[in-house]
């Protein structure tokens, strides 16, 4: 479906797994064996949640910096998207433990996120630097025919009707200093399970109402992990999942919960 000549691979929730992402990106031929870029023009975009889980998410995002440097200097690219998981840890180190008006949440944002996988090495690590680089990140793209996101939600729609409105939306939200904002965002941010029932493709379906409203022949996701929410084992994780009438690709394999990082070539 690729409408270029360039290799495009995508990957999701790496959750602080670092040496595992590193492998995936080995076994993949975009990394050498030192870790380096060597996909050449080859493109890769990740699709949220490289913190939490596991106590390395800081290193995975350095990773993902250095490796867009790389990228670029070989005419290659690599895309990373925000997720829900950046949102919470941003929150966390916003807000704090202050009480949330309207979500009875002990220890607020910082409860809420711990209680979410938040990891304390991840928070005591954060720099500016890294802050900036999360604020940055767009929530939605469109490359080719394929529209990434995180989350298998359609409440994208609720910060616009183009991939562009959105992210700037997204921007303008993560700049804001309102918690009521901030809770409603996260909220928006973690929701999934949209497309599982829409098998059989109609105009009014949410997978339909997404392609057709942000652009794209299929759709891709992360966050909603195939070892729990589409029943395969992690011993048997070695694909993505396939669903709506081909129209919807699935990827996140599940690393935290015993599954592996699928690092995908989609065209």
């Amino acid at each position: 479906m690729s409408t270029t000549n360039t290799p495009l691979y995508v990957a999701a929730d790496v959750h602080g797994h670092r040496s595992e992402f590193r492998e995936a990106l080995r076994d993949s031929g975009i990394v050498d064996g030192q870790g380096r870029w060597s996909g050449g023009n080859a493109r890769l975009w990740l699709l949220g949640d490289y913190v939490d889980r596991s106590p390395d998410g800081v290193g995975v995002i350095e990773d993902v910096q250095r490796l867009a440097g790389e990228a670029t200097a070989a005419g290659g690219e690599v895309g990373a998207l925000l997720g829900n998981h950046e949102v919470q840890l941003l929150a966390a180190h916003r807000f704090g433990a202050a009480p949330v008006a309207g979500w009875d949440e002990p220890g607020g944002f910082r409860g809420g996120w711990a209680r979410f996988g938040g990891c304390e090495e991840d928070l005591r690590r954060l720099s500016p630097e890294h802050i900036a680089w999360i604020a940055d990140l767009p929530a939605v793209a469109l490359v080719d025919d394929y529209l990434l996101i995180h989350s298998d939600t359609v409440r994208y729609l609720e910060f616009g009707s183009t991939v562009a409105d959105i992210n700037t939306a997204v921007s303008t939200t993560l700049n804001c200093s309102d918690p009521a904002v901030w809770l409603e965002f996260c909220g928006r941010m973690s929701d999934r399970g949209a497309f599982r029932d829409a098998e059989s493709a109609h105009a009014d379906d949410p997978v339909s109402i997404m392609l057709r409203t942000l652009g794209g022949d299929v759709l891709v996701h992360g966050h909603s992990t195939l070892t729990k929410y589409f029943g395969v084992a992690p011993e048997d994780v070695r694909d993505v999942v396939r669903y709506a009438d081909g129209r919807v690709v699935g990827i996140d394999g599940g690393v935290y919960e015993g599954g592996r990082i699928l690092l995908t070539r989609l065209g």
